[in-house]
């Protein structure tokens, strides 16, 4: 039987426990993932590829999986999956504007090559309700964000966008 390959794209802004759930239920189920930190040069993000790659290494070393590639690709990611040799894109569902969202841009992908199929994984419920938005949001207002990203991740967090507050109030 043949390799399955699987590419995870997110915008990880900065990755979360559900993003980091998603992944690691496909590296239990898959042979090889690629975790992308997709590159959009249509959305404004507050952290440097360079940063959203190093904390999601943080969480594909704190679950030990060696099965697990994190990467970051601008560009059409049917692409990057088919540079890949990949099967399959995964997508994360929390709720129904997440499969609005996602069925529309599955369709796209199928527009471009019918060899790429989309599978979307389900959070967890108690991940349901995490986003990256939220997070940014409740580090700005100094509230705790421990129990949404891997703990040894808040203080880059927080680092970052305080800095981004401050250079954006002067």
């Amino acid at each position: 039987m043949s390799e399955i390959t699987v590419v995870y794209p997110t915008s990880a802004n900065p990755p979360t426990w559900g993003h980091a759930d998603i992944m690691y239920r496909a590296a239990v189920k898959f042979d090889k993932i690629y975790w992308v930190a997709a590159c959009n040069p249509h959305k404004v993000l507050d952290f440097s590829v360079e940063q959203r790659l190093r904390m999601m290494q943080a969480y594909v070393d704190y679950y030990q999986l060696k099965n697990v590639i994190v990467d970051s690709y601008s560009g059409t990611i049917v692409r990057y999956a088919l540079d890949k040799n990949a099967s399959f894109l995964l997508r994360g569902l929390r709720n129904t504007s997440d499969f609005q969202a996602e069925l529309e841009l599955a369709s796209g992908n199928r527009g471009i090559s019918k060899d790429i199929e989309t599978i979307c994984f389900f959070a967890k419920p108690h991940f349901a309700t995490i986003s990256s938005r939220l997070i940014r949001e409740l580090a700005r207002l100094g509230e705790k964000i421990d129990q949404y990203v891997l703990p040894t991740l808040t203080s880059e967090i927080r680092t970052t966008l305080n800095k981004e507050t401050k250079g954006s109030s002067s």
